[in-house]
């Protein structure tokens, strides 16, 4: 017999708030991948392992809040306390090996092809991991189409938003992949969603055992990853470089036109100096460059009055 799932349990509450929380982890972990490239190697790691807690973290977050609003009518659900906590640390931890390949190798197709592959398959592996901690009178059955587009989505989903990290330039243009990065997220998981079905056992109307309840278990959960996010928010709000990208202070000075050659001539001494090579030796008398102390046209001097000439002897 199988039972009677309800992926939406609260209406339009847990899929907005979990679209939300993916967009968040994104948008945060994106920024975070920018600033590690714009700073020096002692800080890039810091940088990026902040960027995938914050990644793993709103992947995290958005799955368990969407599983809030995941009701079967037959069975009540909770979950296994172990195995919720090894699907959050999956994720940090599996993001964060993209993050890092993308951090040191760059925008190169080998490292984008082996980071989104890895971070694909691990945020994949997050969300089956959650599911299999859950605990009902019932056994999880999956369609393996609705699977496999799962993990092909994450895949495609985590290779783009890590070329964005490196490649999108701007706070505007980072913030748009974001969006696109939390949409592919939460179709990712509401795919896998799709092909579930839940076969009860016979004793269906027992209490699930093994696990706590699922408000009792995922609302005290979701403090750390939400107050993380939170800190990692206000690291980003106060680093301008992250908040703006590429700002004024990043490009190039505009070019100078070149200063004119100053006027050696004395101001107040009528018209200007002539510009261009003198017909005439400079200081010639009949020159046009000779001019004499009241700034008018110098006037012709006897032989032995002229400059270097010598002075008849008597």
């Amino acid at each position: 017999m199988h039972g009677t799932i309800d992926g939406f349990n609260y209406g339009a509450v847990t899929p907005v708030v979990a679209y939300v929380m993916a967009c968040l982890g994104s948008a945060l972990g994106l920024r975070c991948t920018i600033r590690s490239l714009r700073t020096d190697t002692s800080w890039k790691p810091g940088w990026l392992g902040l960027g995938a807690a914050a990644i793993g973290s709103g992947i995290w977050t958005m799955h368990f809040v969407a599983m809030m609003g995941f009701h079967v009518a037959e069975t009540p659900i909770s979950y296994d306390l172990r195995r919720t906590v090894l699907s959050l640390v999956v994720a940090i931890v599996v993001v964060g090996v993209g993050v890092f390949i993308v951090g040191y190798r760059g925008a190169t197709r080998a490292a984008l092809l082996t980071a989104g592959l890895t971070t694909g398959l691990g945020v994949a592996g997050m969300h089956y991991l959650g599911m299999a901690g859950m605990r009902m009178n019932g056994r999880l059955e999956y369609s393996p189409v609705a699977v496999a587009l799962s993990i092909l989505i994450a895949v495609v989903a985590a290779t783009a938003a890590l070329w964005a990290a490196v490649s999108v330039k701007g706070f505007l243009p980072s913030l748009g992949a974001s969006l696109v990065m939390g949409v592919a997220v939460t179709g990712m998981h509401y795919t896998g969603m799709s092909g579930l079905s839940v076969r009860l056992h016979e004793s269906h109307g027992a209490q699930a055992l093994g696990g706590a309840s699922a408000v009792s278990i995922m609302l005290p959960l979701m403090v750390g990853p939400l107050a993380f996010l939170l800190l990692a928010a206000v690291v980003v709000m106060f680093d301008p470089i992250l908040v703006l990208g590429e700002g004024e202070w990043t490009a190039p000075a505009a070019p100078q036109a070149p200063k004119a050659p100053a006027d050696d001539w004395p101001k107040g001494f009528g018209a200007a100096h002539p510009a261009g090579p003198a017909p005439y030796p400079a200081g010639a008398a009949g020159s046009p460059t000779a001019y004499d102390r009241f700034g008018g046209p110098a006037q012709p001097q006897p032989p032995h009055q002229q400059p270097g000439s010598a002075r008849p002897s008597f």
